[in-house]
Parts: C-alpha cells; sequence; structure tokens
C-alpha cells in the first residue's frame, strides 16, 4: 500500500488550521447555549486534533483498509467533550444533542467490557456541523465533529489510561499489572454509582422536605391570612402527598428522617413525630438535631399542637443559634395565636440572623399591622417586594395597608 505524501496532507490540513478552530469554538459554544437549561450544568471543552495525532491515526485506519478515504477515515479532527457529575446526566445530555444536532452514528465504548477488563466508558456521538456554523466561518475541511458525553470519574479515567496505555502503545502483559488496573476501574465506577444513589436520596428527601413545607404553609395560610383578607383574595394550591413507607429495623438517620418526612407528607403526623423523636434519641450531632426539632415542631404545628410546636423550635435554635427558619417557623405559629408582639420578635431574630428573606419581612409586617404599628407593616412589606419585586401577597398586603392608612 503507497503511503500518502505527508507534506502535501500537512500542508492541506494547517490550511483549514484557522477555520477548524473557529468552528470547533463555535460547536462548543452552540452546545454550551443548548445545554444551559440543566443543573448542575456540564463542563463543555472543544479541541482540534493537531497535524501530528490526525497522522498518526490516520495511517493507522489506512493500513486496516485501504479503501477508506481520508474523509471516512478520521471525524473526531473537531471534538467536543462533555463533562457531568452524575451518571444521570449522561442522557440528559444525550437527548439534548439529539434535538439539536444531526446524529449520525452513536457508540457507548467501554458498555461491553467484563469486570476484569479495564477501559473508560464514554458515549461518543457524530454529529454534523450545524449548518449555521458553516456559514459563519466557513468550511472546515470538516463535516462531522464527535461529541463524548462523560462523568467527571469517566474523564479522569480516559485522561490517565491514554497516558498509560493508548498513547504509550502498550498494554501491560503482567496480569497482576492488569488486575490493578481493573480494580481502579471498577473502582472509578463504583464511586460514580455511589454519588447518582447518594444524589437520587438528596433530590427525594428535597421533593419530600419541600411537600412538608407547602403544607405548613398552606395551614398558616388558613389560620392567618383570612383575619387579614377575605377569601377571595387569597389563592389556596392543590396538594400532593407520597406514599409512606414503613420504618425499617435499625435504620440510619437518613432513613429514618425520609420514612417521616413520608409519614409528614401523608399527613400520618403522630408517625411522623414518632419517627423524629426516634431519630433524637440517637444522639445525632447538635445541628443535626436543631434540624429535627424544626421538622417535629413543623409537624406539631400541623396537628395544632401549636405549644408543642413552640418547644420544637426553642430547642431548634437551642442547638444552633443561627437556625433562623426555627425563629421564623416560632413567628409564624405565634401569628397563628395572634401573639402579634411575641411573633415580631421572632421574625426580627430571623432577620438578624439572615436578612435577605422577602417572606419572613412579610409575616413581620402582618404581625405589625395587628399589633397596630401601620407604618412598620409598610416598611417591612416594601423590604419584602425590593427583595422580591413580583411578590404578589406583598403588592396585595402594600395596597390593603395604603387603603387602611387613607393613602390610596
Amino acid at each position: 500500500m503507497e503511503l500518502p505524501d505527508k507534506k502535501n496532507l500537512q500542508n492541506t490540513y494547517i490550511r483549514y488550521a484557522d477555520i477548524r478552530l473557529a468552528t470547533a469554538k463555535g460547536v462548543e459554544e452552540y452546545l454550551e447555549d443548548a445545554l444551559s437549561i440543566l443543573s448542575p450544568h456540564p463542563t463543555v471543552k472543544g479541541r482540534i486534533k493537531d497535524f501530528d495525532s490526525y497522522y498518526k491515526k490516520y495511517i493507522k485506519l489506512l493500513k486496516q483498509s485501504s479503501e477508506r478515504t481520508e474523509t471516512s477515515l478520521i471525524t473526531d479532527i473537531i471534538g467536543i467533550r462533555v463533562v457531568c457529575p452524575f451518571i444521570a446526566n449522561l442522557i440528559e445530555v444525550q437527548h439534548i444533542i439529539d434535538e439539536y444536532f444531526t446524529v449520525i452514528d452513536t457508540e457507548r465504548k467501554g458498555s461491553n467490557y467484563s469486570y476484569k477488563e479495564f477501559g473508560y466508558e464514554s458515549i461518543h456521538l457524530l454529529v454534523n456541523i450545524p449548518e449555521v456554523i458553516v456559514e459563519k466561518h466557513g468550511y472546515s475541511g470538516c463535516k462531522v465533529a464527535e461529541i463524548q458525553i462523560r462523568t467527571i470519574l469517566q474523564d479522569a479515567w480516559a485522561e490517565v489510561e491514554h497516558e498509560l496505555v493508548y498513547k504509550a502503545e502498550f498494554t501491560p502483559f503482567d496480569m497482576t499489572m492488569k488486575r490493578k488496573l481493573a480494580a481502579i476501574n471498577a473502582s472509578l465506577s463504583l464511586a460514580d454509582t455511589i454519588f447518582q444513589e447518594i444524589r437520587n436520596y438528596q433530590q427525594q428527601l428535597h421533593a419530600e422536605s419541600g411537600k412538608r413545607r407547602e403544607d405548613f404553609f398552606n395551614k398558616l395560610e388558613e389560620n392567618v391570612d383570612t383575619i387579614l383578607f377575605s377569601d377571595d383574595e387569597l389563592a389556596s394550591e392543590t396538594k400532593a402527598y407520597t406514599i409512606w413507607e414503613q420504618n425499617k429495623t435499625n435504620a440510619t438517620i437518613d432513613e429514618l428522617l425520609l420514612n417521616a418526612l413520608y409519614a409528614h407528607n401523608r399527613k400520618d403526623f403522630a408517625m411522623a413525630i414518632k419517627q423524629y423523636t426516634q431519630i433524637l434519641s440517637m444522639n445525632p450531632k447538635d445541628d443535626i438535631i436543631s434540624i429535627i426539632y424544626n421538622h417535629r415542631g413543623m409537624a406539631n404545628f400541623a396537628q395544632s399542637c401549636y405549644d408543642d410546636a413552640v418547644i420544637d423550635f426553642n430547642k431548634a435554635l437551642e442547638y444552633d443559634g443561627k437556625a433562623y427558619k426555627a425563629a421564623y417557623y416560632r413567628g409564624l405559629v405565634r401569628l397563628v395565636q395572634r401573639k402579634w408582639e411575641e411573633a415580631v420578635d421572632d421574625f426580627t431574630l430571623s432577620l438578624n440572623i439572615n436578612p435577605y428573606q422577602p417572606f419572613c419581612f412579610y409575616r413581620r409586617g402582618h404581625a405589625s399591622y395587628h399589633n397596630g404599628d401601620k407604618i412598620q407593616a409598610l416598611s417591612d412589606c416594601e423590604a419584602a417586594l425590593h427583595l422580591l419585586p413580583d411578590f404578589e401577597d406583598a403588592l396585595k398586603f402594600k395596597k390593603f395597608i395604603l387603603h387602611k392608612m387613607n393613602l390610596i
């Protein structure tokens, strides 16, 4: 087989260098924009293959099949790498690429490895370079680009493997060395799986906590806002509750907390309180104790056990003096109890710890209004709107106060 003239090939390759760089940057930015909706946001890195790497791969592939043309030999001259924090992000990224690009081929590298083998896993997508980029920068000598999607750990392993195996043109013959490489790869794969499991747990816990807070504020609005406004001035929301799971024997604090939240959202408040109390009996750290008392206080509030709720919020603040949410929730209970002055004090304490709380300003305004201080109520309403200009309830409240003060 006659080898191509390296000098002529290099001259042709270099002729497109500037356009190719601009095209790679264009594809990178195009993909960045498409992926901007994702959170956490993946890292996008573009590159072009240098001539030495190109020529080395070109000759290697040409030897394998002399019938191949230069165009079909190498498809990763322009390469884009998308690095994601978690395994679940990989499919999200792939779906977006399928939507924004014309995908010619998809390959899942490493998916066929046995547990004894080493090698990185990665999703490789061969895509047409978008016409809008070609029109902007001109033809780069490439019609396609390769997009690789990996997790952070997969990317780290790929970089190391490239140096140890691919770049060195050496695959260890020693079985002990092979086992070491396989063990490292397996450990990274396991770490990816564990990270995803932790992420799934966090998302589940966040969702359940959100439902619990929603129920808490719904009860608050039923008990407080109707004192101030007529029923038709406040909107109610439909609540969704997940199925509660039975507690496991010898459960961890995390498992007990998640099950307690399930019970809480199921409105099985007695069971939720029982499990929160069980967690407290396990002598966790002070910051965790504060959080659990905060949860239990909300469950007591839901049962209209207001004095018990106040005790729990007191405990939350005792174990964590910076627990501004506990002070805020205690203030909300005071609102329901119509203890306006104490409510003002609690909201003030919460705002002293964290002044960036539009809802806390709004509720302190309510307490101040009922306590006979319309000027302070209006000031708090303005502060809430400064932090959250589209705060509809605060806008209504401001109008209400101005009307009561005969200013509109």
